[in-house]
């Protein structure tokens, strides 16, 4: 199993990053929060790795921190959360709002998340309510906003749609959440219309 990568980064979007490790690239898939971290293309990135092995496929999962990879590896013991829908859970809300969601049975929060319904996130309250008071604190929450240089606003915009889509926002609901960031003069960087996105969608 790998469970760690340092090498240069090939390659960044908001759902996935390659690698180069010794030449091999290798395609990992990220959450927002690490995508808000991880640096520009060309420089160096460490990761730490989850390794989900299917039958059809071998995917690897990606953090900045390892607390974050914690807090992952915790999301997707229950039942209901899968690997790709942990990814999600920490893409669409930061790891410090998901564990006081869960400690204060906060169960309406949780659901703003695509993907996850009322008896998911009853069974992630429920399960880890114990389990997750060694992260209340000191959790990354992606709060690092690096610019994407040399990105127009018009790949800006699209970078940001292909991410929330990807997250499972509906086209639409999307599109009308980045277009009010736009009318709101938030400035065209993919972090930044992501984020204020995100906190419009989660309302």
């Amino acid at each position: 199993m790998i469970a760690f990568l340092t090498g240069k980064l090939l390659e960044k979007g908001a759902n996935s990053v390659i690698v180069d490790v010794g030449g091999v690239g290798y395609e990992v898939l990220i959450p927002l929060s690490t995508f808000y971290e991880i640096g520009e293309v060309g420089g160096s990135v460490e990761l730490r790795i989850y390794t989900n092995v299917r039958e059809d496929a071998i995917q690897l999962f990606g953090f900045k921190t390892l607390r974050e990879k914690e807090l992952y590896l915790k999301l997707i013991s229950v039942q209901g959360v899968g690997a790709k829908s942990g990814i999600s859970m920490l893409s669409g809300m930061s790891a410090d709002e998901i564990v006081a969601a869960i400690r204060t049975d906060n169960v309406a929060k949780l659901t703003a998340i695509p993907g996850v319904g009322r008896k998911t996130a009853e069974r992630l309250v429920v399960e880890l309510r114990d389990k997750v008071g060694d992260l209340a604190s000191g959790v990354s929450a992606g709060a690092s906003m690096a610019a994407v240089a040399g990105v127009g606003s018009d790949g800006v915009y699209d970078d940001a749609l292909s991410a929330l889509v990807n997250l499972g926002y509906q086209r639409s609901a999307a599109e009308k959440a980045l277009q009010q960031v736009r009318s709101d003069g938030v400035e065209p960087n993919v972090q930044k219309m992501l984020r204020a996105a995100l906190q419009r969608l989660a309302k």
